[in-house]
């Protein structure tokens, strides 16, 4: 028999020295030990803080799938005999590994029918098993966790046993500490690999403007919010149009901010399916859906200690909303599919073209999360609002544009520009940027053009609120009649904001100004 047991502690040093995987090592451990001890499934569960979470599960005879994640495991298992599965988090207090932590020893529960020490042994009964053992992992004096040996029959285990399998946990305790290790380097590594990914995303996506252009009383409002709000920690939402250069205010508050030396991390919550905006979002662990072939740290984890940017934050779905509530309000979540809570210190900024108030009322938007964001708002103004800024952002425009085609712009002609002071801009500053573009390809010369179609509207300039009635009649038909070409298409090469030459964000959101239904021409 100590030649067996010497035996079965050499093949788990081997197997430890070539495994950071720990299924295939509890599976042999169940294997090896029956000859001596019987039990019917092993688990380790990990130490952290106030709580113990499992971290690897083995049952004796229910396969793990690749990548499988224990909750999902443990959930199968529990499902099969129809019982609720135990909890994936333990407090300390209701756990033998708080009484481990009194003695130093093992804890050994040899007939849970009979007597039951912790609430958690309530679960384990209901699932079958009768008896356990609670191992402590020790690494270099430090409690780490536990090593659960369960059995679904009474046991009888002798001192003898327990001591021979401390022995084998003393070496398990080393793996487990080496596989720790190894998933935080990896994370650590996945973090700087996505840090990396988002600031060369940042280089590429921002706009060619980079710092706030115009000086009317409107704009200098919103300088003076960025000033105040970029020192502090709050959350700030900003309002505004599609086009007003909200992601601009919050590259802004960012660059201002003590945490300008971390990553801004953007997502677009309206660009993302329903299903995927929790991955995006938290990330998930290897397993976790058809198609999760490995483990992903999501946004929030990325955006540690810096800043997170959620454009569209209407958009979100219910669900996503209380797991946001969750984040701003407790400063932790999980990945999809797994059980870890993931701390994080991130200041949020959300943007929105929505009333949320409005949302709210309407039963859209949960109230909760709009008094969590609602901490600083700050509006953008619409182009509109600010025509003063106009001459000022063309010279802007035209100057970097012209420099990146190789042209040279020396003046704006008159009539031009005064087009442009009165036309409405329902696409704001983005729209703007585009005609600017297209006038420095078609330039043959020094002067910048604007022609009448670029526009939208070929009547001379009259009254301003007349004026927007009429260009809104008018765009509406131009926006229909290329609707129908496209068959309600709006994305793509082939829909209607290509042919309309404008980003499909704001066609979308000329079209909601003025009630445009893309499906009726499906």
């Amino acid at each position: 028999m100590p030649e067996k047991k010497a035996q079965i502690i050499l093949e788990v040093a081997q197997a430890i020295g070539t495994q950071l995987e720990m299924s295939d090592l509890l599976a042999a451990l169940n294997k090896t030990l029956k000859p001596i001890v019987h039990f019917d499934a092993i688990s380790i569960l990990i130490l952290r803080s106030e709580t113990v979470t499992p971290y690897w599960v083995h049952v004796e005879g229910l396969s793990r799938s690749p990548g499988e994640s224990v909750a999902s495991l443990v959930g199968r298992y529990a499902s099969r005999i129809k019982v609720e599965p135990p909890p994936m988090k333990l407090p300390v207090a209701n756990h033998p590994i708080s009484e481990i932590m009194k003695s130093g020893r093992p804890y050994v529960a040899r007939d849970l029918e009979g007597h039951m020490g912790f609430d958690t042994d309530e679960p384990l009964l209901s699932n079958g098993f009768r008896s356990y053992i609670d191992l402590p992992l020790i690494k270099q004096g430090q409690l780490i966790g536990t090593i659960k040996f369960l059995s679904r029959e009474k046991g009888n285990y002798s001192d003898d046993q327990v001591r021979w399998l401390q022995d084998i946990a003393n070496i398990v305790a080393i793996a487990v500490s080496n596989a720790l290790a190894y998933e935080e380097i990896k994370s650590l590594k996945e973090q700087l690999l996505l840090e990396n990914r988002v600031l060369q995303e940042e280089i590429v996506q921002r706009s060619i403007y980079e710092e706030i252009v115009g000086s009317s009383s409107a704009l200098q409002k919103v300088v003076a919010a960025i000033e105040q709000v970029a020192p502090t920690v709050s959350t700030v939402i900003i309002t505004g149009e599609t086009g007003t250069g909200k992601e601009l205010v919050a590259h802004a508050i960012h660059r201002r901010s003590p945490r300008s030396d971390r990553a801004l991390v953007k997502v677009n919550c309206a660009a993302l399916p329903a299903e995927l905006i929790a991955s995006e979002l938290f990330g998930h662990e290897k397993g976790a859906f058809t198609g999760a072939m490995q483990q992903r740290m999501g946004r929030f984890e990325a955006a540690n200690g810096g800043t997170i940017f959620l454009d569209e934050i209407a958009e979100l779905s219910p669900e996503i909303q209380v797991s946001l509530l969750r984040v701003l309000q407790e400063k932790e979540f999980e990945r999809v599919g797994g059980n870890r809570t993931i701390k994080t210190d991130v200041r949020v900024i959300v943007a929105t073209n929505k009333d949320l108030r409005r949302e709210v009322n309407e039963g859209r938007f949960r109230a909760d999360l709009f008094y969590r964001l609602n901490v600083f708002p700050i509006h953008v103004p619409a182009l509109r609002e600010r025509v003063n800024d106009i001459p000022v952002l063309v010279d802007y425009f035209a100057a970097r544009l012209a420099a990146r085609t190789g042209k040279k712009i020396s003046q704006i002609e008159k009539r031009s520009l005064s087009a442009m002071q009165q036309y409405p801009w329902p696409g704001n500053i983005r729209e703007l940027q585009n005609v600017i573009e297209r006038c420095i390809i078609l330039a043959d010369g020094e002067v910048l053009r604007v022609e009448p179609s670029m526009l939208m509207q070929e009547a001379p300039p009259i009254a301003r609120t007349a004026h927007a009635t009429i260009f809104g009649s008018e765009r509406k038909a131009q926006i229909e009649s290329v609707l129908r070409e496209t068959r309600g298409k709006v994305y793509g090469p082939h829909g209607a904001a290509a042919r309309l030459g404008l980003p499909a964000t704001t066609l979308d959101s000329q079209m909601r100004a003025l009630g445009i239904n893309k499906h009726q021409f499906k």
